[in-house]
């Protein structure tokens, strides 16, 4: 039966990507995911808006579908609490200090063993994203494997919290991280997925200069001088105060606007307080928001002079990909995933410091051609790495790795080397 709002809504296919990647590339996907047309995935996040997970998941799982491959998506219902202890196990699993306290342990698995009672998980595939829905793995029988994809910086987890969370984590029978630098000792198979843009939403398709300027009218952002923008979650690995600091050093030699774009998650509780704390800092040139608006995003991504990411910690950071996809110059903090994309001084620049941040936008912001020629090369090193069919091919490799037999539609033998090659 034809789905009526198929024409009126008509999904992204693999063969969308062609005039990216060439038809070669498309051949290769489709005969892989034909492999797959008769498993059942489905994935479970902690949120489904905010940060880069749920705007990958909102891609993925929609391109899954529409390549015939049934894929489904699970949040997790918590307390205001529960989100305050996973946030903390969020920082910490990026280095920070934690009390991990019995309450807290007790609280965090109350809570998993819940959801786990609210949903039904029989699927072929499981896969399971970052600390907060971690444990939820010991309460099902498994039908097939189970994947743990873990988005953060994993390169000096706070050992404490580490030591409680790995038996969780070895329940699993694959482990994927973002770079190299993340894995970890484990008696579980990893794997190294960096995470990709979708060129076809609102946020990275290319808007016209009348669209652009109508969502920076909408929210009254001046274009009378160069642009500054960061956009990226309210939080204190992302650096926010030093963005600012940045900035006000660098206008002593150039005349800018900047623009700090944030929005809301429902699994950072920590988000909001920030956000209150840093709005002292605003003034006529430094605009600080907090808006859930992707036409904005792209608009002032595209608008720019020039993008930071200034992140002090950084799992991998979308947001550099989605502005050096629009051509723009990016300045990075030269830490994780940020180093994967930025090669310095090619298609933007890595910075160590708020001085050597504020030096690069005064060098791009007085340089027009140096400006042209990063982001010419953004551009090009976004299309030939990280754009989202690269990612769906590697969970398709993943996933036909696994040696499953199906018998019946109800009954799957799981074999106990998952990785073995057919």
């Amino acid at each position: 039966m034809n789905d009526p709002f198929e024409s009126r809504f008509p999904q992204i296919k693999i063969e969308d990507y062609q005039q990216f990647v060439g038809p070669q590339v498309v051949e290769r996907v489709r005969a892989k995911m034909e492999k797959l047309q008769d498993i059942h995935i489905t994935n479970i996040s902690s949120t489904y808006y905010g940060g880069g997970v749920a705007e990958l998941l909102s891609s993925v799982t929609l391109l899954m579908n529409s390549s015939g491959i049934s894929t489904g998506w699970r949040i997790l219902q918590g307390t205001s609490d529960f989100f305050g202890v996973t946030k903390k196990m969020h920082n910490a699993l990026q280095g920070s200090t934690i009390n991990l306290t019995d309450r807290k342990t007790s609280l965090y698995e109350e809570v998993i063993y819940e959801n786990a009672l609210r949903n039904h998980i029989r699927h072929d595939f499981v896969i399971v994203h970052d600390p907060q829905p971690l444990p939820i793995i010991r309460h099902y029988k498994k039908n097939g494997p189970w994947i743990w994809r873990c988005h953060l910086d994993l390169s000096s987890p706070n050992p404490i919290l580490w030591d409680y969370l790995r038996p969780f984590v070895e329940m699993y029978d694959a482990v994927i991280v973002s770079i190299p630098e993340y894995l970890q000792k484990l008696n579980t198979p990893q794997f190294c997925f960096m995470p990709a843009i979708d060129p076809f939403t609102l946020k990275n398709r290319q808007l016209s200069e009348q669209e652009i300027q109508e969502r920076l009218n909408h929210y009254n952002i001046p274009t009378d001088l160069p642009l500054v923008v960061q956009i990226s979650r309210f939080d204190k690995f992302k650096d926010p105060e030093g963005v600012i600091e940045a900035f006000e050093i660098a206008r002593k030699q150039v005349d800018a606007t900047l623009v700090l774009l944030g929005a809301p998650a429902t699994d950072d509780p920590e988000g909001a307080q920030l956000y209150e704390d840093i709005l002292e800092r605003r003034s006529e040139r430094i605009i600080i928001m907090s808006q859930d608006d992707t036409a904005l995003v792209n608009a002032l991504q595209q608008k720019a002079s020039v993008v930071l990411q200034k992140s002090i910690k950084e799992g991998f950071g979308l947001t550099v990909s989605e502005a050096m996809w629009k051509g723009t110059p990016v300045i990075g903090g030269n830490v994780g995933g940020i180093r994967y994309q930025i090669e310095n001084g090619v298609n933007g620049y890595l910075v160590s410091s708020i001085n050597e941040a504020a030096m690069r936008i005064v060098e791009i912001l007085k340089n027009p051609d140096l400006r042209h020629r990063l982001g010419k090369n953004a551009r090009k090193t976004v299309q030939e790495k990280f754009l989202l069919i690269r990612l769906f091919e590697q969970y398709l490799d993943l996933f036909n790795s696994f040696e499953t037999i199906y018998r019946t539609k109800s009954e799957v033998a799981f074999h106990t080397n998952p990785l073995d090659k057919k």
